[in-house]
């Protein structure tokens, strides 16, 4: 078996994913600034995350969860893994095909089911248009993660982790080019996003090409592997669904305050950046190494990857966690705070986003777990777990509204994402040693902890110390930049000399 360099692999994808989320943000703060918090920006948030929310059901959630395993150990087992991801290929063609046209013909109620808190105003009929037009984006995501599904299996990571970037690069572009050009700087952005869909396609298309898999598209062809597939896709697809669903439930609270799906967006995608870097990319590098090395019997290998992924994680979510809880303002309003968006935003913003990272080490945790099941085809747990995260979700944010209103759905999401790792985590003890952290992964994650507590303390001190300069105009970014970069030392400088980590073992790229 030719073995997956863990941490090269977490580098090379967590680059990529980090330069994606940092176009990411040049676009949500072009965003922000061009159409500010309101009607506008509540209508396109509810119409893009439609295609994003049944491509995470679909592709990433329930498809990638059944084909990457398979696809690995078929090419491990050197058993015609070209003909399975063609007949895949075929097969999720038809279902996002199939699955467009009803969204496209029942928009409307689409719309209401998700964001039932629009129906009394504007942004129902903008939603609806904004969808009809963003939908399509489904296809050809859908069909760019069966490939990126084939490349990371085969180890080939940066075509897959490179596709998101274009969608960004297009955007920001399309927006730069409205406002230079004058008309509805919204028109712009939902048209590129389909466009962005078949160039982030074409991409990974190509770069499979390259790799010596090649897929046709064909007839759907029925067969035991087909069979099996999807036998394990529907436990995944169902877990899929519930998570969803969370979104769903949270969108639907919001959805009751105007502006309100806006400040969770813009916090989401701060906290997001860290989860992308970090969860994203230890899963998808992490689930086919594990499904090859179960295949050939490599326990002690299996183990030692999913520690040294666990600790990886770790020593860079920890830090990020305790940077947005200490200083979620200054964050927010250096980032978003300037054109359409106010004070009062950037201040509602701040509160979702320190709530959102006291849950950030539980959705980089899932990310760890999930493959320990995958890798052995049992999506039927994670559907059992996620059921009763979702009861958590849903409970918490219909009963807590009346209290916090629409901070409601980001409370909600964090217990949620706690209560569905300590049942992986439970889940996981039946598998033996192979999903026990190892010796060095428990004295680690204690001197991870200590460095990232002495680095709270630095941002404190440094935030109190230039709080008027966060705040002005000429200096905030100079400020912001000063803040961020002495907790960054202090936690390095604390977590090298305590051997929370070590730089030479990122230099080497192994294990």
């Amino acid at each position: 078996m030719k073995p997956v360099r863990l941490v090269q692999g977490f580098m090379t994808v967590g680059f990529w994913t980090l330069l994606s989320r940092i176009l990411g943000f040049a676009r949500e703060i072009l965003l922000t600034a061009l159409i500010g918090p309101g009607p506008l920006m509540d209508a396109f948030v509810a119409a893009f995350r439609l295609p994003n929310m049944f491509r995470r059901f679909f592709a990433e959630g329930a498809f990638n969860a059944a084909f990457v395993p398979m696809f690995s150990k078929k090419l491990e087992g050197e058993d015609d893994p070209q003909k399975f991801a063609n007949d895949a290929f075929n097969g999720l063609a038809l279902v996002v095909m199939s699955l467009t046209g009803l969204a496209m013909l029942f928009m409307p109620a689409l719309v209401w089911a998700t964001a039932e808190g629009f129906a009394e105003d504007e942004r129902f009929d903008l939603t609806v248009g904004y969808g009809r037009v963003v939908f399509p984006y489904i296809v050809f995501m859908s069909l760019a993660a069966l490939f990126s599904g084939v490349l990371n299996a085969k180890g080939h990571f940066a075509a897959a982790a490179a596709a998101p970037v274009l969608l960004n690069i297009l955007a920001v572009g399309a927006m730069v080019l409205g406002a230079t050009l004058g008309g509805e700087i919204i028109h712009y952005l939902i048209w590129v996003i389909p466009f962005a869909g078949v160039c982030q396609l074409g991409l990974v298309w190509f770069a499979t090409e390259k790799s010596g898999i090649k897929i046709r598209p064909g007839r759907p062809k029925w067969t035991s592997d087909m069979s099996r597939m999807i036998t394990i896709a529907v436990p995944a697809a169902l877990a899929s669904g519930v998570m969803q669903i969370n979104l769903v439930v949270g969108q639907l609270v919001a959805s009751r305050t105007e502006g309100a799906i806006s400040w969770l967006f813009a916090a989401d995608r701060l906290y997001q950046l860290p989860l992308g870097v970090i969860g994203i990319a230890i899963g998808i590098v992490l689930l086919p190494d594990l499904s090859r090395r179960l295949k050939a019997g490599d326990d002690i290998g299996a183990r030692d990857a999913y520690s040294r992924a666990s600790e990886f994680a770790m020593a860079l979510t920890l830090p990020s966690a305790v940077a947005f809880i200490v200083i979620p303002l200054p964050l927010v309003s250096v980032m978003y705070e300037r054109g359409a968006t106010t004070a009062a935003d950037s201040q509602a913003m701040a509160y979702a986003l320190a709530i959102y990272a006291v849950g950030l080490p539980a959705f980089v945790l899932q990310k760890l777990l999930q493959p320990l099941y995958f890798a052995r085809e049992d999506t039927k747990s994670p559907f059992r777990f996620a059921i009763g995260s979702m009861v958590v979700n849903a409970t918490l944010a219909f009963m807590l509204w009346p209290w916090i209103d629409w901070l409601a759905p980001a409370v909600a999401t964090t217990a949620a994402a706690w209560t569905m790792v300590i049942q992986l985590a439970l889940g996981a003890r039946n598998f033996g040693d192979v999903a026990r952290l190892d010796a060095r992964f428990k004295i680690r994650i204690w001197r991870i902890a200590i460095a990232s507590g002495l680095m709270a303390v630095m941002l404190w001190g440094t935030h109190h110390l230039l709080n008027e300069a966060l705040y002005s105009p000429s200096w905030r970014y100079i400020a912001l930049l000063f803040i961020v970069l002495t907790g960054s030392f202090t936690y390095f400088a604390t977590g090298q000399l305590c051997g929370a980590f070590k730089f030479s073992e990122l230099r080497r790229g192994g294990r």
